[in-house]
């Protein structure tokens, strides 16, 4: 029987270190994963399938927007290429566009708001809520924001 394809996208940094608690799923379904070039996340090619999008601050509008766009592109590309059944992110910006993307596939999206996040949601949670087949919060004072969010208990990660 053929496994599951799963994407799993976040940018780097913390949410890249929160997505990463998910990796006993690698062993469970056929992954790819998908988050921002920077050199210190070099050595994920060494020990998982990864695909890497451009790094970029939101300090500078004009470069963010023309690195948004081109990951967006990116990600269709990655998207098309990968073919995964699911996508599930713990955010934030690099995310937005392949889960909109996937959704406009057809696909699932699962988002898991970030652990750090106790009682204001972030941009990126926002953006996907609307989306979301399954949108996961991992403090109760969220659910007010998300009203059909999941709290499956904190400590997710």
């Amino acid at each position: 029987m053929k496994r599951k394809k799963v994407l799993f996208i976040s940018s780097s940094g913390g949410h890249l270190a929160q997505l990463m608690h998910l990796k006993p799923l690698f062993e469970r379904y056929d992954y790819h994963l998908v988050t921002e070039y920077l050199p210190c996340n070099e050595k994920l090619k060494e020990k998982y399938k990864v695909s890497f999008l451009l790094h970029g601050g939101r300090n500078n509008k004009f470069k963010y927007l023309f690195l948004f766009l081109f990951n967006a592109f990116k990600s269709l590309y990655i998207l098309l290429r990968e073919k995964p059944n699911v996508v599930i992110t713990t955010g934030a910006h690099t995310a937005v566009p392949m889960c909109y993307l996937a959704k406009l596939f057809g696909k699932k999206v699962i988002y898991i708001e970030s652990f750090a996040k106790v009682n204001t949601p972030n941009l990126s949670g926002k953006l996907i809520y609307p989306i979301a087949d399954l949108f996961i919060v991992q403090w109760p004072e969220l659910l007010k924001y998300y009203p059909k969010a999941k709290y499956l208990g904190g400590g997710l990660y």
